[in-house]
């Protein structure tokens, strides 16, 4: 059996290794350049591969492609074998065929990174050997192939989702939906709620569906599509029978005759956005049987994700905050409805078909200056320009940062949150937060 990986990543290296390990004859092949600690593994694995091409003869003899969630359907390569009639699947599809353990499966538009990383923390905390993978460290497929866990959590992308067929988690997650990588789904926002309700379509009755209840689109699926797997809504707005709940300040949760509370003044995280967060790992750890008070305890002390709303430091009475992972206008929603003081925002990047007409309103309220970082501001900037006094545009983080110094003022807050991805002037998410930090501790 041939096994072509189409990306020399985390997760084609990954399933590359998976693959030699259970018999394939194995061959990456990566359009762009493969980085050389990834090189360093293939060498080692004794892998074939190559890089700054496709080639054709080696690639299409494959029985079998496992395509990086980075790499689009539309792409000259995928349209050829899809024309062969050979598969091409994702890396949880490929890893998901070798292991016979409960996984637990996150997916959403927001807030997936933080209930992966509470849900995970939760079970580990209640004595559990569970793996943290998908979107999230290092590759599932690595992981299966190490074989050191007995389950999973992992965090979905809609991309990782595309390319599923059989793939079933024993607990699914949908935090919630909003408009996000329209680029890749034509433009049209079905396609992409779609590909997130991918997570459910194999589940069986003896599977659970855990979802916002406050959210429109999920409702909307739920009640024109059907789910077989058992489903658990959380809800900030109102009582739900067999779900979680908030009243009185208190997350009620009632899961299989079981009843749990927590104040959310004791909760870690702040704002609105993180109790939900909460909700969904509180009814996954109780499906798993963790014990309240480590629930409990868990989610007072979690300390959260770093670029994700990530306090860096006060200087001069400013307080700097770090939300790189915002890459769009939902997220940043969340993270200007948490401010609480005058706020210089930080914004910009590659735009995914952003629609700022539903930050307007937060943005008239709270930002007293907007610095745009990213080489083409103009959407931005149109957007914003009679909202906002002070706009600035860079493509220089620590100058942004300078400017973001110069321009607040004591008691105010300077807010990375670009809205936008980072691929026109960082690697990632990561690296473009990291740079703000390195900015922000030079100052």
């Amino acid at each position: 059996m041939r096994l072509v990986v189409l990306g020399g990543g985390e997760s084609g290296v990954g399933t590359a290794i998976l693959g030699k390990k259970k018999g394939y004859d194995v061959f990456v092949s990566d359009f762009g350049k493969i980085k050389n600690n990834y090189k360093e593994v293939l060498a080692l694995n004794k892998l074939e591969w190559e890089e700054e091409q496709h080639t054709e003869e080696l690639i299409l003899n494959a029985d079998v492609v496992m395509k990086s969630p980075g790499i689009p359907d539309k792409s000259p390569i995928v349209k050829l074998l899809k024309k062969k009639g050979i598969p091409v699947i994702s890396e949880i599809e490929f890893a998901y065929r070798f292991m016979d353990y409960k996984t637990i499966g996150i997916t959403g538009s927001n807030g997936k990174t933080t209930t992966t990383m509470l849900t995970h923390y939760l079970i580990k905390q209640g004595g559990l050997n569970m793996g943290l993978a998908g979107n999230i460290g290092k590759s599932f497929a690595w992981q299966v192939a190490e074989n050191k866990h007995e389950g999973y959590v992992l965090e979905l992308s809609s991309f990782q989702l595309d390319g599923i067929e059989t793939y079933s988690p024993n607990i699914a997650v949908i935090t919630n939906l909003s408009p996000d990588h329209l680029d890749r789904y034509e433009y049209n926002y079905e396609l992409y709620i779609e590909a997130k309700f991918r997570i459910t379509m194999n589940q069986t009755k003896d599977d659970y569906l855990i979802y916002d209840a406050d959210d429109e689109e999920i409702n909307k699926w739920l009640k024109k599509n059907k789910t077989k797997a058992k489903t658990i809504p959380f809800s900030l707005s109102g009582k739900v029978k067999e779900g979680i709940y908030v009243k009185d300040n208190t997350i009620i949760s009632t899961i299989n005759k079981e009843e749990f509370t927590m104040p959310i003044n004791e909760l870690s995280l702040e704002g609105k956005h993180n109790v939900k967060n909460a909700m969904a790992a509180t009814a996954v750890a109780q499906l798993m049987r963790i014990r309240k008070d480590t629930i409990r305890e868990s989610l007072s002390n979690f300390q959260g994700v770093e670029h994700r709303l990530e306090k860096v430091l006060k200087i001069q009475n400013v307080q700097y905050i770090n939300d790189s992972k915002a890459t769009n206008t939902n997220a940043t929603f969340f993270a200007l409805d948490s401010m609480t003081t005058p706020t210089v925002w930080i914004v910009g990047g590659v735009d995914k078909g952003n629609d700022y007409d539903e930050l307007m309103s937060l943005v008239r309220e709270k930002v007293k200056a907007i610095i745009c970082l990213g080489v083409d501001n103009h959407k931005i900037m149109n957007a914003f320009s009679n909202v906002v006094d002070v706009m600035v545009e860079t493509t220089n983080m620590t100058e942004a940062v300078r400017i973001a110094q110069s321009l607040a003022e004591k008691g105010d807050t300077v807010l990375l949150s670009p809205a936008c991805a980072s691929f026109d002037l960082f690697e990632n998410y990561e690296e473009r937060g990291k740079q703000f930090k390195a900015a922000v501790q030079n100052l």
